[in-house]
Parts: C-alpha cells; sequence; structure tokens
C-alpha cells in the first residue's frame, strides 16, 4: 500500500533543487507525495494547483490575507487620487459617529497595515494556518518539513491529534547560526521540537556532528547533490549574445542568491586584478542593488554582468557557458562555515572548475577531486591570483574540466537519493 506524504516548504517552489528532488525520488518510489508552499501573486502564470506527475502534487497557499489586499489598495488608490482620498477620510468620520466599535476595528487594521512588524506576523501567521489547514484535509501517514519555518506545521499536523503521525525534520541549514537568524527565538523554538521528530536529515557531516555536540543525536546525513548530467553536454544558452560578450572573452561565472555573506562584494573589488574574463552573476537577492551601485562607482560595466535568476531546469545550460564558477561563501556563521553548497556540484556537473572558499566541507570535494583551487574569500586578491591561476594555465584547467566529469558519477542524486529513501524507509 502506498504511503502518503505531506511535505512542508516555505517558498514559492519555483527554484528549490532540493525539494524538487526529494519530492520526485519519493514519488518515483511509490509514495504519493504532496507538497504544500507559498504562492507568489507577483508571479504572472504560477499555479496554485499543479500535478507534476501522477504522485507528485503540489499546493500553493495564499500569501496575502483577503482583508489586507484589500486595505493595500484602498490606500495605494487614495494617495494616487486625492478626490477619492477625501471620501475614504469623510466616510471614516460618518462612521465614527455611527459606529465608533467598527471604526476602532478599521483603525486596528489600518495600524497593522502601516506597521511593518505586525503586518509580518499577520502576513507570516495567516500562511502558517493555511498550512495546517491544507495539511489536515487528506489522511497523510508523514509529514516532512523542510526547515525550521515550517517544523511547527509539521509538528502540529503530525502529532496534536488523537492518532499521531510521523515527522521528518529536514534542515538544509544550520538554524541556531546563520544569517537574519540571530535572536534566540530560534534557538529555543528548534530546541523545543527537536524531541518530538521521529527523524531528522541535515546537508553533511560537519552539520551533523554540529547537531550532535549541541542536541545529543547524529541526524542522517543527505548531500545536496544535483540531477546526474549526461556526459559532456552540449546545449548550452547563448549567454555572450544575451550580454554582449565578445567570443574571445571567457566568461566567469556566479550562480545563485545575491544575498550578504556570500563574498561578492569581494568579488567584484577582485575584477580589477583579473588578468582577463567577464564576471556573469545569474540570479537574484537582496544586495544585488547594492552590488549594482559597486560596479557603478568602479566603473566596471564592460567587466560585471547581471541576470536574473532562471528556472532550476533551465540553468544548467548557462552553467555550461563558464570558464570557471565561484564559490566564495564568506564566514560570518556557521551555516557558511560548515556549507557543502549546491552551486559547488553543479558547476562540478557541467564541467567547469572552481574557484572556492577554504571551508571543510567544500575544500574536501575541490582539492580531494582536484575541480579547482581554494582561496581566501575574505580577501580580493586571494580570489584574483585563484582565477588568474586557471587563466594562465589552460592545461591544468582542462585537467580539472576533465577531473569535474569523473566527479559527476559519485557527486550525483542518482546515487545520494538512496540514503534519502533509507530515510523514509527506516521509519
Amino acid at each position: 500500500m502506498k504511503k502518503n506524504v505531506c511535505m512542508f516548504v516555505w517558498n514559492h517552489f519555483t527554484n528549490d533543487a532540493r525539494v524538487l528532488r526529494e519530492c520526485t525520488a519519493l514519488s518515483e518510489s511509490g509514495y504519493n507525495v504532496d507538497l504544500i508552499c507559498i504562492h507568489d501573486p507577483n508571479e504572472k502564470g504560477l499555479p496554485t494547483y499543479e500535478e507534476r506527475n501522477d504522485n507528485f502534487t503540489v499546493y500553493r497557499v495564499r500569501r496575502y490575507p483577503p482583508l489586507l489586499q484589500f486595505m493595500q489598495k484602498v490606500y495605494r488608490v487614495s494617495l494616487q487620487n486625492k478626490l477619492i482620498g477625501l471620501l475614504i477620510f469623510i466616510l471614516w468620520i460618518t462612521l465614527m459617529f455611527l459606529s465608533p466599535i467598527l471604526v476602532g476595528i478599521i483603525t486596528v487594521f489600518a495600524l497593522i497595515l502601516l506597521k511593518t512588524r505586525l503586518k509580518t506576523v499577520w502576513v507570516r501567521g495567516s500562511i502558517i494556518f493555511r498550512m495546517i489547514a491544507r495539511g489536515r484535509q487528506k489522511e497523510y501517514d508523514i509529514y516532512h518539513s523542510n526547515d525550521l519555518n515550517t517544523l511547527p506545521q509539521g509538528y502540529i499536523c503530525s502529532k496534536l491529534r488523537f492518532k499521531k503521525k510521523k515527522l521528518i525534520y529536514d534542515s538544509h541549514e544550520v538554524q541556531t547560526s546563520r544569517t537574519g537568524y540571530d535572536s534566540q527565538y530560534y534557538n529555543k523554538s528548534e530546541q523545543f521540537f527537536i524531541n518530538k521528530i521521529d527523524s531528522m536529515i541535515v546537508e553533511n557531516h560537519t552539520r551533523a556532528k554540529y547537531n550532535e555536540d549541541l542536541y545529543g543525536f547524529y541526524p542522517n546525513v543527505v548531500y545536496n547533490y544535483p540531477f546526474k548530467q549526461k556526459s559532456k553536454p552540449e546545449s548550452k544558452v547563448l549567454l555572450r549574445e544575451m550580454l554582449n560578450i565578445t567570443s574571445d572573452e571567457k566568461i566567469l561565472l556566479y550562480q545563485g542568491g545575491i544575498q550578504a555573506g556570500r563574498g561578492l562584494d569581494k568579488l567584484i573589488q577582485a575584477v580589477p586584478l583579473f588578468k582577463s574574463g567577464t564576471l556573469v552573476l545569474i540570479g537574484d537577492g537582496r544586495i544585488k542593488p547594492d552590488l549594482e551601485k559597486m560596479v557603478d562607482e568602479m566603473n566596471l560595466h564592460k567587466k560585471v554582468k547581471f541576470l536574473s535568476k532562471v528556472p532550476v531546469e533551465e540553468l544548467p545550460a548557462y552553467t555550461r557557458n563558464g570558464y570557471l564558477g565561484f564559490q566564495v561563501l564568506n564566514n560570518i556563521n556557521y551555516n557558511h562555515y560548515s556549507a557543502s553548497s549546491n552551486k559547488l556540484f553543479e558547476y562540478i556537473m557541467s564541467g567547469v572548475p572552481v574557484v572556492a572558499c577554504s571551508f571543510p566541507e567544500i575544500k574536501k570535494v575541490v582539492e580531494g577531486e582536484e575541480v579547482g583551487v581554494c582561496v581566501d574569500s575574505h580577501d580580493p586578491k586571494s580570489i584574483a591570483d585563484g582565477v588568474n591561476y586557471l587563466l594562465e594555465n589552460p592545461d591544468i584547467r582542462e585537467q580539472m574540466v576533465s577531473n569535474c566529469y569523473i566527479a559527476k558519477d559519485k557527486y550525483n542524486w542518482d546515487e545520494e537519493k538512496r540514503n534519502f529513501l533509507a530515510v523514509y524507509e527506516a521509519i
């Protein structure tokens, strides 16, 4: 009899390669999988429901409460049209005399609209409620929470019931030491739920040891390896034509989130020291405007190009254009220091040598498989030295390309998914 799995993830499920691989592996192994994620009203054409295959369905819950959306629309219209704004004000004064309680309620919601923190609590609380409601609509055997921000949903759905269900906690990050998670709330929240789960998954053995030191048990390890590609694939997106890069100019590639702590500011500072090549950054994120401003101030428009994120299924066709790829995380927390980043293996899968930070999990692969060079990711000169070494030694670089094609038989999801499926078989 097929087992029914309810999986939660706190994103739109448009570029989450790990969750895609896990859901696909389960569905191909006979599990019925429903993935509950968040709908993005700003992304046109994004469905609220889709069937990926016969056993894998995606449900996207509404992001914003309807009342909040209505209030925001009224607020925007009143700002754009003074006459409408005046009419709304007159209506508010009239209602204040007719029904002070109703006006009080409206005022409270208006304050929530204007106060960012209260608005955030309202929006996130509504998302959590909808996820829980969707997760209780069907009879599931196993609940699977990706990261700490969906663990409460998984706990409520699986354990707060007469007949308890199994709960898997799949922690993609080090929740107690990562960017944006400085509050003690996250430490205490994970500590509260950690003894209530049935199984836990982390990304690598460095993080598993950290978890053992913190909580007293060694979780399951499932590495974030990409799907295996065919040998030396030829299909490429015409990236040079898209970005107006000449045929003799080497593409020095970064792909992934444009976020703080990923060494991208140091990378741009290193560009004037490169002997040749154009830096191409594929992705979006909070600090992208800051990096674009930096490029303007340093007058590097001809040497640095930006491209918006692309769907995960299409990304390899972009990656193959790279002469080399960058993975230059900065050591700003244990989450970064312990990473065995997906993009490292995406570069390897496409035969692109890597200039990488010298953190333990990454260094073990880069130097052990001889697929790139490790540098001091906090030092622009060290990054430039690594780039120039590969630019000035094309024979060594070509050997690294060959090593990538050997290594991809080892670092791929076709092999790693056995460890993932074993977690489900165990419970």
